[in-house]
C-alpha cells in the first residue's frame, strides 16, 4: 500500500511538471502570444507570464522586432528599354500578430516575394535617368506600394532601400561619354565667362586710360620694373614712352 502511495505521488508529480511545462510560458518585451482556444482565435497574450490551457490551447509565438530581408537580384527592363539588374533590402516588421498567423501563413516568405514583383514592376515604369537620378522618390515608391500589399497581414514596411544597380556594359560606356560630355560643355561655358569679364575688365581699363593719359606711362614703367625683376639678364634700352608715341594723335582728335 505503502509502495503504491508513492507511485501515485510520483505519477503525480510527473503530471504537474508536464501541464506546467505546457501551460506556462514567459513572453519578452517584443514577444507576443497568439492563442487559439479549440481553434478559436483569443485575444493577443504578452509580454510577461502567459497561463495557457493544456491540450485545449494551442499558443504561437510572434516577434514584433523589425525583420531585414534582402531581394535577390532581379532582371528588369526599364521603360525606355534597358536593361538592368538590382537588388534591394526591406525593412518590416509585425504590427498586428493576431493577422500575421490568421491571414498568410509565412508572412516573411511573401513579403520577399511581393517585394520583388513591385521592384521589377516600378523598374518596368521607370525612366533609367529617374532610377539613377532620383533614388530616394524610387525607394519611397517601392516602400508605399509593398506597404499597401502587406497592411492585411498585420505587417508594417517601414523602409525600403534599392542595394545594387548594374547597367550592360555598353550602357556603362555610353553614360561615360555623357557624363564627358557635360563636363566640357561646363567647362567651355566657365572659359567663356571668364573671357567675357576679362573683355568687360579690359574695356573699362581702356576707358580709364583713355580720359587719364598718364595711367600709360605709369603702367609701362610697371611692366619695366616687373621684366628687370624676373630676368637679371635683360638688357633694357631707353625708348621714348609710349604715350610720347601716341600723344600727336590724340591731340589731333582734341582739336
Amino acid at each position: 500500500m505503502p509502495q503504491t502511495t508513492s507511485i501515485g505521488l510520483l505519477l503525480a508529480i510527473i503530471l504537474g511538471v508536464y501541464f506546467f511545462t505546457v501551460s506556462v510560458y514567459i513572453l519578452r518585451e517584443y514577444e507576443r502570444g497568439v492563442v487559439f482556444r479549440l481553434g478559436r482565435l483569443l485575444p493577443v497574450k504578452g509580454p510577461g507570464l502567459v497561463i495557457i490551457l493544456p491540450v485545449i490551447d494551442k499558443m504561437i509565438k510572434v516577434s514584433l522586432r523589425t525583420v531585414t530581408i534582402e531581394v535577390p537580384t532581379q532582371d528588369a527592363v526599364t521603360k525606355d528599354n534597358v536593361s538592368v539588374q538590382v537588388s534591394a533590402v526591406v525593412y518590416f516588421r509585425v504590427v498586428n500578430p493576431g493577422l500575421s498567423v490568421t491571414e498568410i501563413e509565412d508572412f516573411q516568405y511573401a513579403t520577399s516575394q511581393i517585394s520583388q514583383t513591385t521592384l521589377r514592376s516600378v523598374l518596368g515604369q521607370s525612366q533609367l535617368d529617374e532610377v539613377l537620378a532620383k533614388r530616394d522618390e524610387l525607394n519611397t515608391t517601392l516602400e508605399h506600394i509593398i506597404d499597401e500589399q502587406t497592411e492585411p497581414w498585420g505587417v508594417k514596411v517601414t523602409h525600403v532601400e534599392v542595394k545594387n544597380l548594374d547597367l550592360p556594359e555598353t550602357m556603362q560606356r555610353a553614360i561615360a561619354r555623357q557624363a564627358e560630355a557635360e563636363r566640357e560643355r561646363r567647362a567651355k561655358i566657365i572659359h567663356a565667362a571668364g573671357e567675357h569679364q576679362a573683355a568687360e575688365k579690359l574695356s573699362d581699363a581702356a576707358a580709364i586710360i583713355r580720359q587719364e593719359p598718364m595711367a600709360m606711362q605709369l603702367r609701362y614703367l610697371q611692366t619695366m620694373v616687373e621684366i628687370a625683376t624676373e630676368s637679371k639678364a635683360t638688357v633694357l634700352t631707353p625708348i621714348p614712352l609710349p604715350m610720347d608715341l601716341i600723344k600727336p594723335f590724340f591731340e589731333k582728335n582734341n582739336s
